[in-house]
């Protein structure tokens, strides 16, 4: 495989997690024409319901709903998640396979500590890609040039911050709940039937999926959209060059 440029790369500690937390950003972003991409740097293989090899299929299913040019997964161990020279690598060849001008990884801070780690290993990847004395190969054994992304954003889970951007994602509301719903051994769907040993846990309640709608509500209602998805962006400020255009969209409250 030759490298290929997106316009949005999307990095997560599991498969689900983009879906969980940004999936209405990448639905949003392919409607609109851009060309997105997941690395997910595990399996999820501790997680108490399914099997990775489950896992795998609902990723296929829900990359396909979300419209993504492609997916990759880093196999790296769940639950281990270690910030080394050696995943850096593997994070740095994917990144520069990619080429995105635009980055979304997990959360600065979460209760699981596999999205903490994830982040950290994320935010050196990227900066290390852009370093040329730091060499990598692609499948072909081509060597790839360095590749430093222009944004990094945050996307929210678990521990609540002060959002940077809230992205309307009110259009595709449905298709973000089907490309979550597609990780049915994760996530409460009606059709699944999971096996005896399979506990419930907090995301498969469907209690679960209230709590997700509430929090788009909440984020919606502060910009004045019916559903919307907090981002926080990485070592700002932002730039702009047409101040009234980047300020086109009204404040709901004034």
């Amino acid at each position: 495989m030759k490298d290929k440029t997106v316009d949005v790369l999307a990095l997560a500690a599991h498969p689900d997690d983009v879906e969980l937390c940004a999936g209405g950003t990448i639905c949003t972003l392919a409607q609109q024409g851009y060309t997105t991409a997941v690395v997910d740097f595990t399996r999820g293989e501790l997680g108490s319901r399914g099997t990775p090899e489950q896992r795998q299929e609902e990723a296929k299913a829900a990359s396909h709903i979300m419209g993504l040019a492609d997916r990759d997964n880093l196999k790296l161990p769940d639950g281990n998640i270690e910030n080394t020279p050696a995943t850096r690598r593997r994070l740095i060849e994917r990144i520069r396979r990619y080429r995105p001008d635009i980055v979304l990884i997990n959360a600065p801070e979460c209760r699981h500590p596999d999205h903490c780690a994830a982040s950290e290993l994320a935010k050196d990847a990227l900066y290390y890609s852009g370093l040329r004395k730091i060499e990598t190969t692609n499948a072909n054994g081509e060597v790839q040039e360095p590749w430093r992304p222009h944004h990094i954003l945050h996307y929210m889970q678990a521990v609540p911050f002060e959002p940077t951007f809230v992205l309307d994602v009110s259009d595709v509301w449905a298709q973000r709940i089907e490309a979550l719903q597609a990780f049915e051994s994760q996530f409460y769907n009606p059709d699944y039937e999971p096996d005896p040993d399979e506990p419930e846990t907090y995301i498969s309640n469907p209690t679960f999926f209230k709590w997700v709608e509430a929090r788009a509500r909440t984020y919606g209602y502060r910009i004045g959209a019916t559903y919307g998805e907090p981002l926080l962006y990485y070592q700002g400020p932002v730039g702009v060059r047409d101040l009234p255009q980047a300020l086109s969209i009204e404040r709901p409250f004034r």
